[in-house]
């Protein structure tokens, strides 16, 4: 399925949150549900929704420590991964 790529995501962006807090955990936590809700629709996300989580993904690794912006890069890299199956641009 290749919306798997998506969970794995959103599991990874979890694991993130729970070593950071504040607006930077709420922001994670917010794009690993996003993802999962994206993962389960009957409609997957298009390129421009799927662009800006990698957008925002790019901009949270600037704000915690190595070990997080690890897990955030896998998170990123899934998300790619599964933009590459998508239909389109």
């Amino acid at each position: 399925m290749p919306r798997e790529q998506l969970i794995q995501a959103a599991e990874e962006l979890k694991e993130a949150s729970a070593s950071v807090s504040g607006e930077t955990k709420d922001r994670l936590e917010s794009q690993a549900e996003s993802l999962r809700g994206l993962a389960e629709a009957e409609h997957g996300p298009d390129h421009g929704r799927l662009d800006r989580i990698m957008h925002v993904l790019s901009e949270l690794k600037n704000d915690v420590d190595e070990e997080t912006a690890e897990r955030i890069d896998s998170a990123y890299d899934h998300v790619k991964a599964h933009r590459e199956t998508v239909s389109g641009v």
